[in-house]
């Protein structure tokens, strides 16, 4: 039939849940649709033999009842065995057969009269009520489906025509012609259950039989799933639940239908279980509530499925078969017999055909019909779970997989439903986790695989009721399938990179001891052990990549592996799951696993190991949340004693008197020498070994402790098997028959002490019947002893005659003791056989569950840094394995994506060490952080001109090497990517990623300027080694081939070089380019000069650590310094260098380091003294290291100093002596960033620069350094900085040190002095020079330093103010030095440096400062002068002796003279014309001291000599020298006349009367000393100019020789003015005068002559100056 077709086809599609079927739309009308479905139902009957004389009443659809409106079951019935068809009651007499006949109005075939089949007639009754019917979903539902329910009920009809029923019906449903408006809807589909699930039926063909069932499974999906499910009672939903798991059950049933019926239960169960929803939200949010609300009928329904019955079709004999349920009882679908309620039917026998009439259940029409509840859902669920049970022989593996599958629809829909309501909860951690668990074990692959997927959605689902049962599972899942083997080591892979990944899980107890042969218990062999889930064991491998797939599904739960680490890791008493999760993970992820399960297990392990790591990265944005959860800070306290009770039981076990006293240490234990501390902990704790624990406690010396321990027993109501079972299962019985006495002592007193038993005397009596139940118990369980010789019950009972104080025990007391120890030995859990372990342990278990707390369900990510700082050692070293045994790209870019995320969990929690260790693994994947660094002796240089620029490119070994190595580069990249932005976490890594940094700087591949971006480094970058040879690609000529590269490298090897890299070897160096590229390197240095303090510690102290101590200096391969070749020994070797190798690296590290310790004042205070301490380490052993990097250390170590003025771990003195105690060369080398460095220095603080300058090494250093050309310039800016800057930096103690070097650069600068000489020669050749001469470096320093100098002169009164000496010889201390070094430079050749000499020396000589004392600061008084004394002889004597005495004479030198012999005539001049002025400026207070005449006299000399001296010069020269002398004289000569220091002699008298003149001193009125001063100035001009004092004193000249010294006229006069200290108007023009003609002397041919010093041009002595001294006088 097409029905039957299109049935079978959507039978095995997908099933669809409740709700989601929609009703079909009609074409036709429903009412005829109904009738069409009567008239094919009795038509088919009529065609079958038994209805085949049918009346035409039962087609024309009347009956005498036609008027009767009543429902079919309407009638109430009387508790009788009948039923009512069509109102008509069968179950009469016999004798009625023919009133009946009569009734129908039929005759058989002998032409009696014969009743209408009633079955019949129900349609046809049907048909007539609907003749008036306008709305069919206004009909009574009960009638409308009477005559179809008693179709299907009815034995007697066969296959098609139930089928027709069936299919009728299912078209009701699905047009929705009965719908939830029908009026009795629920009483309709109850009596539609009752009738499918009861349905009989005469067998046909298997097939046909078969499609009648799969017609009832798809009208009971179609029931329960559709519209009107909801009202279906509990006892419906129970009835076809029932039927389908019996169709599924049944074995004798096709395959397929079988499954049909497997199907249509997960359809039907999905929607049974997700009412649970509905169901709580129907009862409120108040806990308990639907369990309250339906407490009344949990046990009102019953299902009770056959499972091995005989099959429900009829044999061919028309035998009938029958659906058998468990309980004994059956249901029939086709059967005659009593149905499951006791009901019978009944037959009529018409024409001898017999027709069964099935009662219909009593149902009163208006009792309530409660819609179905958690009972009928309990019942399902507990139905289910029964079907697991291993140990149920009934059951089939394959109906438990059909069971299974089903009970994980269920978990899938209702799982949370499920925990939250205790009547199903228990039944999960129970019944299902029971028969679950021990399904897990078994060897079948089906059974295996169905129960680690319902185990998996179990603990997905209802975890948080599931505490210790999901760690019972997952521990036996880590026991099964962590290898116990040791991970192999692969060639070239260093193992310490997989240090971490567990060899064994951190199971929770302790492996048990094999027992001894006492006989006090049973071995259990291994495999048997294994077996019960105590060992993990050997699983197939299959089996273990079921296993996998299992934890990794679990682990793919975002929250799972945290609620492990939470709820198991954390608490003491439980398993360390989240850890031993992970290692095996870790473990199983190594490619080696595959050996002993299958070659998907690797990646599976692999990709669960991931995910946990992806979900922790998922989460670190998430905002915390902390309500609800655990405390953090008591979480860790909890993990810290954990491990401390640990280590304690360990100790214990080995030592249990160690064990007590580190764990009362730890303060696990309160007080050791308080027993019951000991205890408490002892019986509380499942690590300690129970063999060991039975032995301590059993010693003498610890009967306090026994007698303890035993108080923490309540033997209360217990018989005395029990008591000693309960006392022996916490330990092992000794194996010493004292110690066992000792033993069962105290348990007999603390036993009688509880509760003595009735019958039981004494404590003698329970010490005898315990030692008796102790030898019973080795005697029945020992297996050396034979069945036949064991112990009978008359035995026992014989040896404990009399013993209870004299009398017998009780039989039935002894008697229940020996039966009890018979069938089950006193014996540890672990050491329990194969038959009750596993009950044993889960009965325990059970016991535990009723303490322990639900399952804390963390979904937050306040765990997530303790649980990866727990766990990430293992990941990391898988990851790392991986990364270096893969091959495939995805597996490459998972690993990396597991790395960075492992970097970022780490960083964004501070987990450095698990930071370094990623570092530490990537960094020797990479190659490159060797700590031995790499050879460049062959390192070539390769120039490429690409257009407008030039590229090039180092080809070194290492870039080769690594350019060629693909895993290697993919790990750099990937190591940088971690390590950017994540820089502050990392700590001992930095070690790893400095060594990559310096391999790279030393092979030209990443640049120094990062570590000198700070603008104070002002050094070039750091220089590396020179390249074997250089290459210009560009140049080579375009031949090739063998003779091609066989001519290059025979001329290489000729010139002693390398050969020429190929273009093989290029192409890996730009791989090796772009790699180092890609990493971004300056990111990296950027972000690290941001890092806070404590993480550029760790930076600091990593650079450090790659300097080699001084006792081993660091051995490295470089390309010498010198490319000459050198010349060979006789030997033919090369003679070895002693000079010190130049490191780069070292310089790097001090840079970098510097820069970084540079950065900030807490960088400074912090990290300064470790970094200077480094470099006053290189520094110090000056003479091992290469010049280079001793500069560059020095000037480092300078800026250092200068930034940690304000701290006291480095002082200048120290760093100044160390530089000045290097050789000369070693200076030299070193001289620039030394001198860079002091310069930075001295512009520091002001108490730096005053120590600087007054450190006596730091004038050492500047005048050793000072001529050196590259560096004079440096020198004197520093020079300069420390006399000019602010604050002033020149003291008393390094004046005269100053004043020298500024000297020593005045006479470098006479080099100046053949320049000049070259321009006159020009100049006198008649060669006019187009641009003005540039003034030569060195003379214009010299220049300044003669103005320097001048400064100085500002200082020296607060210097003799502040010294302790006397006057005169501080005044002697201070200024010598600067008159000398005047006078010296007053000679140099150079006459830009000596012109300027000269106007320093004059304006020191007219200093006022020089003789007069300073005043305060804040006078502002001209000081006035000082009176006579020796302090002032002693400045004029050293004035003109010392200064100006010395000049002269060496400027009369024919050496000195011809050392400029154009200019040297003028600066005779100017030093005549300063000597005069001197003398002038200081006349008044020399005319009062005692040697002025011979000063007078000297100077007279002087001038005479410099007369003459010029002779044989040039004659314009030798003029102007004849006019100053004279003019000179003539001036002083006339203001000495006129102050009336020089008197002529007055004139005679006039001749008197008297014969006899008068002598001349009568009317000579000068003293003694103006006399002699005029006679000596006569007599000294007369010689060399005796023309100017009779041009002067022209009346003294008149007098005859002898008289012009001795007599003249006017003297009272003169020396009237004189002695009133008046100046005349002469004297004052005569100083004018003096001053302008020495001013036209001066700028004679000095036009184009400038001197520039401190911003201002001098011009020579100017008369400008002698107005303001003569001035000031």
């Amino acid at each position: 039939m097409n029905d039957d077709t299109a049935l079978d086809s959507s039978l095995f599609s997908t099933p669809q849940t409740a709700g989601h079927t929609l009703p079909v739309r009609v074409a036709v009308d429903p009412v005829s649709l109904v009738v069409t479905e009567c008239i094919t139902v009795t038509s088919a009957m009529r065609k079958h033999a038994r209805w085949a004389h049918s009346s035409v009443s039962a087609i024309l659809g009347g009956g005498s009842n036609s008027n009767n409106k009543q429902s079919p079951i309407s009638n109430r019935r009387d508790g009788k065995s009948r039923d009512a068809v069509g109102g008509v009651h069968f179950g009469g007499k016999e004798g009625d057969g023919e009133a009946l006949a009569s009734r129908w109005g039929l005759r058989g075939k002998k032409g009696k009269s014969m009743q209408d089949n009633p079955l019949m007639s129900a349609f046809a009754r049907l048909r007539n009520d609907l003749k008036g019917c306008k709305d069919i979903r206004s009909f009574d539902t009960t009638a409308l489906l009477h005559p179809f329910l008693q179709v299907i009920r009815s034995s007697s009809t066969s296959a098609p025509i139930t089928s027709l029923a069936l299919i009728a019906i299912t078209k009701f449903l699905a047009y929705n012609i009965i719908s939830r408006e029908s009026p009795k809807l629920a009483l309709g589909m109850q009596l539609l259950s009752s009738a499918i699930t009861h349905c009989r039926f005469e067998a046909t063909n298997s097939a046909a039989d078969e499609i009648v069932l799969l017609r009832i499974l798809k009208l009971m999906e179609g029931m329960i799933s559709g519209p009107g499910g909801d009202i279906l009672s509990d006892e419906s939903v129970c009835e076809m639940m029932e039927t389908g798991l019996s169709m599924c059950c049944q074995v004798r049933l096709s395959e397929v239908l079988r499954r049909s019926a497997e199907i249509s239960m997960v359809t039907m169960c999905q929607t049974i279980f997700q009412r649970l929803k509905t169901l709580e939200v129907e009862a409120g949010e108040v806990p308990g509530a639907l369990e309250a609300t339906t407490k009344d009928d949990m046990d009102a329904v019953k299902m009770d499925p056959s499972v091995n019955g005989e099959s429900a079709m009829a044999s061919p004999a028309k035998e009938r078969r029958e659906q058998p349920i468990s309980n004994g009882q059956s249901q029939e679908l086709d059967t005659p017999k009593d149905d499951i309620e006791g009901r019978s039917s009944t037959s009529a026998t018409l024409n001898g055909s017999t027709v069964e009439l099935p009662h219909l259940p009593d149902v009163e029409e208006d009792t309530e019909i409660k819609p179905y509840s958690l009972p009928s859902i309990r019942e399902l669920f507990r139905v289910l779970v029964d079907l697991l049970d291993p140990h149920d022989g009934q059951h089939t593996d394959t109906m438990r997989v059909m069971a299974l599958r089903i009970v994980d629809v269920a978990l899938e829909v209702a799982g949370p439903s499920i925990a939250n309501h205790p009547s199903l909860a228990s039944l999960a951690k129970d019944t299902l986790c029971r028969h679950l668990f021990q399904l897990v074990r078994n060897e079948n692959m089906a059974i295996l695989n169905e129960s680690l997927r319902v185990a998996g959605t179990l603990l997905s689902t209802c975890r948080s009721v599931l505490k210790l049962q999901q760690e019972l599972f997952l521990s036996y899942l880590v026991a099964c399938l962590h290898p116990r083997v040791e991970i192999p080591q692969e060639p070239g892979i260093d193992p310490s990179l997989y240090e971490g990944v567990p060899q064994a899980p951190r199971l929770g107890k302790p492996s048990t001891p094999q027992p001894t042969s006492s006989g006090r218990s049973t071995p259990v062999p291994v495999k048997d052990r294994q077996k019960l889930g105590l060992e993990g064991g050997n699983r197939k491998p299959d089996a273990r990549e079921a296993m996998v797939e299992n934890v990794g599904h679990l682990v793919r739960i975002p929250s799972f592996m945290v609620e492990l680490f939470t709820n198991y890791d954390c608490e003491i008493d439980r398993s360390d799951l989240c850890m031993d999760l992970v290692g095996l993970l870790s473990r199983s992820a190594f490619p080696d696993s595959a050996t002993w399960s299958t070659t998907n297990v690797p990646p599976l392990c692999l990709d669960a190991l991931l995910g946990f790591i992806q979900f922790i990265a998922d989460r670190l944005d998430d905002e915390p949340v902390f309500e609800g959860y655990p405390d953090r800070a008591k979480l860790r306290e909890q993990r810290s004693m954990k491990k401390v009770t640990i280590r304690g039981a360990t100790k214990f076990n080995e030592n249990p008197k160690g064990g007590i006293a580190f764990l009362a240490s730890q303060g696990i234990i309160d007080d050791p020498n308080n027993p019951h501390s000991v205890v408490k902990f002892l019986k509380g704790t499942a690590r300690i070994d129970k063999k060991v624990l039975g032995d301590y406690l059993s010693k003498k010396s610890n009967d306090q402790l026994l007698n303890a321990f035993l108080d923490l027993f309540d033997f209360t109501g217990l018989r005395v098997d029990e008591a000693l079972r309960q006392l022996l299962n916490s330990f092992r019985l000794p194996g010493e028959s004292q110690l066992i006495e000792r033993i069962v002592t105290v348990f007999s007193q603390k036993y009688c002490a509880s509760d003595t038993p009735e019958g039981i005397k004494n404590n003698d009596a329970v010490y005898v019947l315990t030692y008796a139940i102790i030898m019973l118990n080795t005697d029945q369980h020992n297996p050396n002893v034979k069945s036949s010789n064991r112990m009978s019950y008359n035995d026992f009972a014989r040896n404990l005659r009399g013993v209870n104080d004299g009398q017998d025990f009780p039989p039935d007391y002894l008697q229940e003791i020996y039966d009890s120890i018979r069938t089950r030995e006193i014996i540890l859990p672990e050491e329990h056989d194969n038959k009750h372990a596993y009950d044993h342990a889960w009965k325990e278990l059970l016991l535990k569950t009723q303490d322990a707390t639900d399952l804390t369900i963390c979904k937050t990510n306040i765990f997530d840094a303790d649980m990866f700082s727990a766990t990430w050692k293992p990941v990391v070293a898988t990851l790392t394995y991986v990364f270096l045994s893969a091959s495939d790209d995805a597996v490459f870019s998972r690993v990396v994506t597991g790395f960075d995320q492992c970097a970022q969990i780490a960083a964004k929690y501070g987990l450095s060490d698990a930071l370094d260790h990623i570092i530490y693994c990537l960094s020797t994947i990479t190659t490159l952080s060797s700590d031995t660094p790499p050879s460049t002796n062959l390192n070539t240089e390769v120039q490429a001109d690409d257009g407008d620029t030039k590229r090039s490119v180092m080809v070194s070994e290492t870039a080769v090497r690594f350019g060629r190595d693909f895993k290697a580069q993919l790990a750099t990249v990937v190591l940088f990517k971690v390590v950017t932005g994540h820089e502050a976490t990392v700590r001992d890594g930095w070690v790893h990623l400095v060594r990559i940094m310096l391999n790279l700087f030393l092979n030209s591949l990443i640049p120094a300027s990062f570590t000198s971006t700070e603008e104070r480094i002002a050094l070039a970058p750091i220089p590396l080694q020179s390249p074997a040879q250089v290459i210009e690609r560009t140049e080579r000529s375009n031949e090739s081939g063998l003779f091609s590269a066989f001519t290059s490298y025979v001329s290489s090897f000729a010139n002693d070089e390398p050969p020429e890299p190929s273009d093989q070897e290029i192409e890996y160096t730009l791989n090796t380019v772009d790699c180092v590229k890609a990493c971004d390197f300056k990111t990296i240095f950027d972000n690290i000069k941001e890092m806070p303090l404590m993480s550029l510690k760790s930076v600091i102290a990593s650079l450090l650590a790659q300097i080699p101590e001084a006792s081993s200096p660091r051995v490295i391969v470089v390309k010498p310094e010198i490319h000459t070749p050198s010349p060979l020994r006789p030997n033919g070797t090369r003679p070895q260098s002693k000079k010190p190798i130049y490191d780069p690296c070292l310089v790097y590290i001090l840079e970098l380091a510097t820069v970084l310790a540079l950065r900030d004042s807490e960088t400074v205070e912090h990290l300064g003294q470790q970094v200077a301490n480094t470099l006053q380490m290189v520094i110090r052993d000056a003479v091992h290291v290469h010049p280079v990097v001793l500069s560059r250390a020095v000037y480092y170590l300078l800026l250092l100093l200068k930034a940690s003025n304000d701290h006291d771990y480095i002082r200048a003195p120290v760093i100044l002596h160390t530089i000045s105690s290097f050789d000369e060369d070693l200076l030299k080398q070193s001289a620039l960033p030394v001198l860079r460095g002091m310069f930075d220095c001295i512009q520091g603080p002001s108490g730096l620069r005053k120590e600087m300058a007054t450190s006596p090494d730091f004038w050492v250093i500047l005048r050793r350094l000072h001529l050196e050309v590259e560096v004079t310039p440096v020198v004197f800016e520093i020079l300069e900085n420390v006399i000019t800057g602010s604050p002033s930096a020149i003291a008393s103690d390094n004046y005269e040190s100053a004043i020298s070097l500024l000297n020593d650069f005045a006479t470098a600068g006479s080099a100046g002095a053949v320049s000049e000489q070259k321009r006159d020669e020009a100049l006198r050749r008649g060669r006019q020079q187009k641009d003005k001469p540039k003034q030569d470096e060195a003379v214009t320093r010299g220049v300044k330093a003669m103005t320097r100098v001048h400064q100085m002169t500002d200082r020296v009164p607060n210097f003799i103010s502040q010294s302790q000496l006397d006057r005169e010889k501080a005044w002697s201390a201070y200024w010598t030095p600067i008159f000398r070094a005047l006078t010296t430079q007053s000679l140099n050749p150079c006459r830009a440096i000596r012109h300027q000499a000269l106007t320093s020396l004059q304006r020191a000589l007219l200093s006022p400062s020089l003789a007069y004392q300073p005043q305060s600061s804040t006078s502002t008084t001209t000081p006035s002068p000082p009176a006579a004394d020796s302090e002032s002889d002693h400045i004029w004597s050293t004035l003109f002796s010392s200064v100006l005495f010395p000049l002269i004479n060496q400027l009369l030198r024919p050496e000195v003279y011809q050392s400029d012999p154009v200019g040297m005539s003028e600066t005779r001049v100017q030093a005549a014309t300063l000597l005069c002025k001197i003398f002038l400026h200081y006349l008044s207070q020399l005319a009062e001291w005692e040697g002025m005449l011979d000063l007078w006299t000297t100077i007279l000399q002087i001038l005479d000599r410099l007369m003459h001296a010029g002779a044989g010069g040039p004659s314009s020269l030798n003029d102007t020298l004849e006019e100053a002398i004279p003019e000179s004289l003539k001036n002083i000569l006339l203001v000495m006349a006129d102050g009336g220091y020089l008197l002529p002699p007055p004139p005679p008298p006039p001749p008197s009367a008297s014969p006899v003149p008068d002598p001349q001193w009568k009317y000579d009125t000068r003293t003694p000393q103006q006399q002699k001063l005029w006679s000596e100035t006569w007599l000294k001009l007369d010689r060399f100019l005796p023309r100017l004092m009779p041009e002067l004193f022209p009346e003294a000249a008149k007098r005859p020789p002898s008289k012009r010294r001795s007599v003249g006229s006017g003297s009272e006069g003169v020396r009237s003015e004189g002695k009133e200290g008046g100046v005349s108007p002469v004297r004052e023009e005569r100083k004018d005068e003096i001053g302008e003609k020495e001013g036209e002397r001066e700028g004679k041919g000095k036009e184009d002559e400038k001197v520039v010093g401190d911003g201002e041009k001098s011009e020579g002595v100017r008369v400008e100056g002698a107005k303001v001294e003569e001035a000031k006088a």
